[in-house]
């Protein structure tokens, strides 16, 4: 039986939406880390500039102070490590500290030198759907057919990546839960997202403890566990093959669960 995957959020940013700033040493980014692992974490996807809603940018040489230190403190960690960035050299120095995956909410589209690096690196993509930038992402979003519209845009970015040498089997599709959507479009995307099982590639969602979660539930972003938990569990049943979550030890175990379900039997440990 497949099991779901967990992606544990490794944010070392000042300003993310739910975990700003608590990681600020590579020390602390060590033993959140093998935190993560311990609950569960097959991967940990590691970032160093915000892509919540309205976020502004920062530049390279930021970014790279933010997370190079944290993935050398990282060595060694019993979990996958993912690079979350939309920039080329970002992603070539994380993949020389041994980082499997790379993690590109841009869709390879930000930095023309993207999918040159993870071509010849080898290592695995994330192709995330993205309307705007975060910056501009959510000024009234609008689609004739949210799935439809998802879909022919990972037509186009899948050609663009297997034409830079990606080897298909190495991506992964991200409809972008949260980014350039309305409540409305993210709860349609999420309840259809076995749509997006027709590419044949694995599915990664993130849709912990999103803004859409405390619209339904008037909760604020410390109070969505029990949100976040029924979107992680649509979502398993609906075909991801990993979710992306901060709350790593909780949604193990709702994955976890899910998966029992599905094959009618304890899954292996």
């Amino acid at each position: 039986m497949q099991k779901t995957m967990i992606m544990g959020v490794m944010n070392l940013t000042p300003d993310s939406f739910y975990d700003g700033g608590r990681i600020q040493t590579p020390a602390q980014a060590r033993a959140r880390a093998e935190e993560l692992a311990r609950d569960g974490a097959d991967w940990l996807d590691v970032g160093g500039e915000s892509s919540r809603p309205g976020a502004q940018p920062v530049g390279l040489d930021e970014e790279l102070r933010r997370v190079i230190p944290a993935l050398e403190a990282m060595q060694g960690v019993n979990a996958r490590l993912s690079i979350d960035t939309c920039r080329a050299e970002t992603a070539r120095r994380a993949i020389a500290l041994g980082v499997r995956m790379v993690n590109d909410i841009t869709a390879l589209r930000h930095d023309p030198e993207m999918a040159s690096v993870v071509a010849e690196s080898g290592c695995q993509c994330v192709l995330m759907h993205m309307r705007g930038t975060p910056e501009t992402m959510q000024q009234a979003p609008v689609y004739t057919d949210v799935v439809d519209e998802i879909c022919a845009f990972f037509e186009d970015r899948l050609r663009a990546a297997t034409a830079a040498g990606i080897r298909e089997s190495r991506i992964w599709l991200d409809p972008g839960f949260g980014f350039g959507k309305t409540v409305e479009h993210n709860l349609i995307l999420l309840r259809e997202l076995r749509q997006f099982k027709r590419f044949g590639l694995p599915l990664l969602i993130g849709t912990s403890n999103k803004s859409t979660i405390g619209a339904v539930l008037d909760a604020p972003v410390t109070a969505r566990l029990e949100g976040t938990a029924a979107t992680v569990a649509v979502a398993v049943w609906n075909g991801a093959d990993a979710v992306r979550v901060h709350d790593v030890k909780a949604m193990a175990r709702v994955a976890r669960m899910c998966d029992a379900i599905r094959a009618g039997r304890i899954p292996d440990r």
